[in-house]
């Protein structure tokens, strides 16, 4: 642990629409910690000081490492991606200090490929974290959630990764969509949600396909208790259908992120034959931000 960090310090993931930190002593455990609803999408920008101060005073004052959307332009305050490729040295080259020595900004990742432009944010200190806990200078991660990311790790450095909006367009349709009466329960592994994944994988029309499952329902052929299933596959099937375009069959994947959305994308991955393995995306950010905190002098 870097001086910097040896009286212990606070990590924080604070997203879009949630906010995790955690207490991190001097060896690098976690002490404390606590999760709200308090994201960058609610929190006005003249606020974060405030916000910050009552996490420095909840957690004792300690100096305070942040990474997710509060350096977005829709954040506290806009930080520079690094461009990849990135090492961990280059993320920290990065950090910007709001508050010199106390408070720092993780900046997030940026990709120019040809005519394809993407960009991170969070998502990078959790790589770093896998790098460490499994001493590994190369790994391909599967990072489900609202942005699904899948993120090329070589060399010890990020040197590519693409975005899918899976999660998000679950939530449109849910909230928004023809779809949404019958997308109110759990999305559940079994045989509808396999069924959506061979489909989605297959490269199936899936505005077609989503629409076919409301007509489905409504001409008797489908479960309406099905659908949630129906559909969250449909988009995982298509999502790991664009994300393995490019990656050798038998090579292992890393799925990082909260359980019971890793656990829908490793069925999907069985379905697929193709190996994975679960990483809690928690511990993966306390590792990538001790590892992050380590570089401080």
């Amino acid at each position: 642990m870097s001086r910097w960090a040896e009286g212990g310090f606070v990590a924080v993931d604070w997203g879009s629409t949630a906010r995790r930190a955690y207490l991190i002593d001097g060896d690098g455990r976690v002490v404390d910690q606590m999760e709200d609803d308090a994201g960058t999408l609610v929190t006005p920008r003249d606020r974060f000081p405030g916000e910050v101060a009552a996490l420095r005073a909840r957690f004792g004052s300690k100096p305070l490492l942040m990474a997710g959307m509060v350096g977005s332009n829709r954040g506290w305050q806009e930080t520079p991606y690094v461009p990849c490729p990135a090492s961990l040295d280059a993320l920290a080259q990065g950090l910007l200090w709001v508050e010199p020595g106390q408070v720092a900004i993780v900046p997030g990742l940026s990709l120019l490929d040809g005519d394809r432009s993407d960009v991170m944010r969070g998502e990078e200190v959790q790589v770093f974290g896998i790098a460490a806990l499994e001493a590994r200078t190369d790994a391909m991660i599967c990072h489900p959630g609202t942005h699904s990311k899948w993120i090329e790790l070589a060399g010890g450095a990020v040197t590519g990764f693409r975005t899918v909006m899976t999660g998000e367009l679950f939530a449109l349709l849910r909230g928004h969509s023809i779809l949404a009466d019958l997308l109110a329960g759990k999305a559940t592994a079994g045989p509808a949600f396999a069924d959506g994944v061979e489909r989605g994988m297959a490269g199936a029309v899936i505005g077609a396909e989503l629409f076919g499952v409301r007509a489905g329902v409504l001409l008797g052929r489908r479960d309406a208790a099905d659908a949630p299933s129906l559909v969250s596959g449909l988009l995982i099937g298509s999502d790991l259908r664009a994300g393995l375009a490019s990656i050798d069959a038998g090579r292992d994947i890393l799925v990082v992120g909260r359980g019971s959305l890793t656990a829908l994308y490793a069925t999907a991955f069985t379905i697929r034959g193709h190996p994975c393995r679960e990483i809690d995306g928690a511990t993966a950010l306390v590792a990538g931000m001790n590892a992050l905190a380590a570089t401080i002098a």
